[in-house]
């Protein structure tokens, strides 16, 4: 299992622990998915958690490498993962336990609260550096979370932040020791399990509703996006 799913009262608490850098391959993407079946939308919050040094390094180079085909399934089903997590009828807590790239990054720009660990971590969105577009639907994901003065530097730019720096440019909302993170962020989790249902729900829904049109033309366009 690269994803395990436990509960505590009614917060569902999704790990991401491949024993390496945590990407987000085909198997990982639909282990992910599998677990948000599982998770009540009617009550309670959601929390993603990632190992020791690491929230995610981002898709899997090696299967983005393997053929056109490949690349445009894992990275459509992707895309698709996060809308499901940017969109998700309860809050989402995310603890950023370490390096958050790419995928990783936008993982946490789809996430409502972010909790990051004090270390040596970089945050950012890596793509330009690597030869790649911000297809769309990461794109918008991020320009609805990253603050204006920051989105040059970090879409355009390629910039990659510090952990301790990232809550400007809008990555994170607070910082943590690494010791204290994940009793914080559930505390979090908690907290915002409280929030009312289903009017958070439709309050997003309605806070959302011009980006997730976007980021589904965005998704069905993406063989194209991939392909160039």
């Amino acid at each position: 299992m690269l994803a395990n799913l436990t509960k505590e009262g009614d917060i569902s608490i999704i790990t991401l622990d491949d024993g390496k850098a945590n990407v987000f391959s085909p198997t990982m993407i639909s282990e992910f998915n599998s677990l948000l079946d599982q998770i009540p939308t009617n009550k309670g919050s959601l929390l993603i958690h990632g190992r020791q040094g690491i929230f995610s390094a981002g898709f899997d180079l090696k299967v983005m490498m393997s053929g056109p085909e490949q690349a445009v399934e894992m990275v459509k089903s992707g895309f698709t993962m996060l809308q499901r997590v940017f969109s998700f009828p309860r809050p989402v807590v995310a603890s950023c336990t370490g390096h958050a790239i790419a995928l990783g990054a936008f993982l946490l720009c789809s996430s409502d609260y972010r909790i990051g660990v004090r270390g040596d971590y970089r945050i950012g969105a890596n793509e330009l550096r690597n030869n790649m577009i911000v297809p769309t639907p990461i794109l918008e994901i991020a320009k609805f979370k990253l603050t204006k003065s920051h989105k040059q530097r970090a879409l355009l730019n390629a910039e990659m932040y510090a952990i301790e720096d990232a809550i400007e440019p809008g990555y994170l909302d607070e910082i943590v020791d690494a010791d204290k993170v994940y009793d914080i962020a559930l505390a979090k989790a908690k907290d915002l399990a409280t929030l009312a249902h289903p009017q958070y729900n439709e309050t997003k829904m309605l806070d959302q509703e011009d980006v997730i049109k976007k980021i589904s033309s965005g998704i069905e366009q993406i063989k194209d996006v991939v392909a160039r």
